[in-house]
């Protein structure tokens, strides 16, 4: 079998939509239902509002293969954080559909559905309805699935994980039949590794262990090798200009899954944190944390591999801000204005010891426009905790609109490193 498609997987992690009573055509009310194009045109640069890291469309960073395949990372992460999370909330309130927390959470999962659908539809006008009916579809087996494994019916989960099986035939069947150069039966096989890795999340998640963001870390870490095979077929198809494989393409959608990652396991350990009532010792907790800290590892050893010697000091600067947020996310809770003021203060003069730093590392990324860029993060995972902490049922879409500032942020740091390190491809 080709390598590449050795590695495939695509995204079956998405729970509950069905069992809402969502629209087969469009988005819920209210959520908004566009997707940015996954071919950028040819006039695509970096946002003119990060102009010191803009990089010419020319940059293998930013060619039209390259912002593919961050684009498609991008959307296949929120995908799984949103079903995992819509899933847990729904567990956590024991199946109780009717929920605002739960219906909030479904609410913005579809809404990632339906930007996915909208995203292929933009290449491929006529493929937009059936990719979205079919994507809800197998929503509806993870559904079957989770709620067999709460109600302990053994029947049920049988027939989820036979019906699961049929659809990675017509899955692939479907891609096939876009996209002509993945093959479907190579798409249907590949789907089976994904699966497996959402169910032990869902299992973990039924049964209340602490390692279930470990493990919903590990079935959204199939994303960046999904979009890539998409990207890849897509790109050749389409003939776009850039190479989906290279190096430039690779640190783009690297950082990309892994600022989105910590987006959404901040998001997750703290409304964690709330929802126990800020005893940092439960296990739930415990465990979000760890997972969320093992992402910030992670971070650290992928700007480490490109300068050894930042490693160390990323690490320690990027764990010092998540305090920040932590401390901020206490306040609110206890409703300490002093603390929430401190928490605040303490993030804006981050922002600028964290430009500061980057600045050292990558000369050609400005230590100010690194520090301004920061700004919108901190804003809208403030926003988040807020919900979170108030208990609005919007929290998710507003930890969606936090994560998806981060491909912004992977796409200026990458044109920085390219530049610095003068990558080709």
């Amino acid at each position: 079998m080709n390598k590449r498609f050795a590695r495939f997987s695509i995204s079956a992690a998405a729970v509950l939509v069905l069992a809402a009573g969502c629209s087969s055509t469009g988005a819920p009310a209210g959520m908004p239902s566009q997707a940015p194009s996954v071919v950028p045109s040819a006039s695509v640069t970096h946002s003119p509002t990060h102009s010191a890291a803009a990089m010419p469309v020319s940059a293998p960073d930013a060619s039209e293969a390259a912002a593919l395949r961050a684009t498609l990372t991008s959307l296949l992460s929120d995908h799984v954080w949103l079903a995992g999370n819509a899933l847990d909330t729904a567990v956590q309130n024991k199946g109780d559909l009717k929920d605002p927390q739960v219906v909030g959470a479904v609410k913005a999962l579809d809404a990632n559905s339906v930007a996915l659908a909208k995203a292929i539809g933009s290449v491929y006008p006529e493929a937009e309805k059936p990719f979205l009916a079919s994507w809800r579809q197998h929503i509806g087996f993870f559904v079957n699935y989770t709620l067999g494994k709460a109600t302990k019916d053994d029947k049920q989960v049988a027939k989820a994980k036979a019906d699961l099986n049929k659809y990675r035939t017509s899955f692939g069947q479907l891609i096939n039949s876009v996209i002509p150069e993945l093959p479907a039966d190579a798409v249907g096989e590949e789907l089976i590794p994904h699966v497996n890795s959402l169910f032990a999340a869902i299992d973990a998640s039924v049964a209340g262990k602490p390692d279930y963001q470990a493990k919903l870390t590990m079935a959204a870490d199939h994303m960046v090798m999904t979009a890539e095979i998409l990207a890849g077929g897509i790109a050749k198809n389409k003939g776009l200009e850039g190479d989906v494989d290279g190096m430039a393409s690779t640190v783009r959608a690297t950082l990309t899954s892994q600022l989105s990652d910590h987006v959404w396991l901040a998001g997750n350990a703290l409304d964690t944190a709330v929802r126990m009532k800020g005893d940092l010792k439960d296990p739930q907790v415990v465990g979000a944390v760890k997972a969320l800290d093992a992402n910030s590892v992670a971070l650290a050893k992928t700007l480490g591999s490109v300068y050894p010697d930042a490693e160390k000091p990323f690490l320690a600067s990027w764990r010092q801000h998540i305090g920040f947020f932590v401390n901020y996310t206490l306040g609110k809770a206890t409703k300490d204005d002093k603390q929430v003021a401190k928490a605040k203060a303490d993030l804006n003069k981050y922002r600028t010891s964290f430009g500061e730093l980057i600045n050292s590392v990558i000369p050609e990324l400005p230590a100010d426009a690194v520090a301004e860029e920061l700004i919108p993060h901190v804003d809208t995972l403030f926003a988040a905790i807020d919900a979170s902490v108030a208990g609005k049922p919007d929290y998710q879409a507003k930890l969606t609109k936090a994560a998806d500032h981060m491909p912004m942020t992977a796409a200026i740091l990458t044109s920085g490193i390219v530049a610095n390190k003068k990558i080709d491809s």
